[in-house]
């Protein structure tokens, strides 16, 4: 089990958002969409270039690091919140 401290306000990721958490380098991700529904996280730096993309079933989280200036793009359903992790 990860333990993981908030430091950051949790909002979705629009699709036509894109966001740094705060700067966080850590991120606690949840897809709130029912189980068996996919959302496609796209995580790019900061001149916008496409680092990687992943996806997260419904109801499911994922914690990640990126670096503080890296942006996430996904859906409405996706809250994301910048986490400490461990005392991180």
């Amino acid at each position: 089990m990860v333990i993981w401290k908030p430091i950051t306000t949790e909002a979705n990721l629009h699709a036509s958002t894109v966001s740094n958490i705060g700067l966080s380098r850590y991120v606690r991700l949840l897809n709130t969409s029912a189980v068996a529904t996919q959302l496609v996280i796209t995580l790019k730096n900061v001149g916008g270039t496409t680092l990687g993309t992943f996806s997260i079933e419904g109801q499911q989280e994922a914690i990640i690091y990126k670096e503080p200036s890296d942006t996430l793009i996904g859906g409405a359903a996706c809250e994301a919140v910048g986490v400490a992790i461990n005392g991180s």
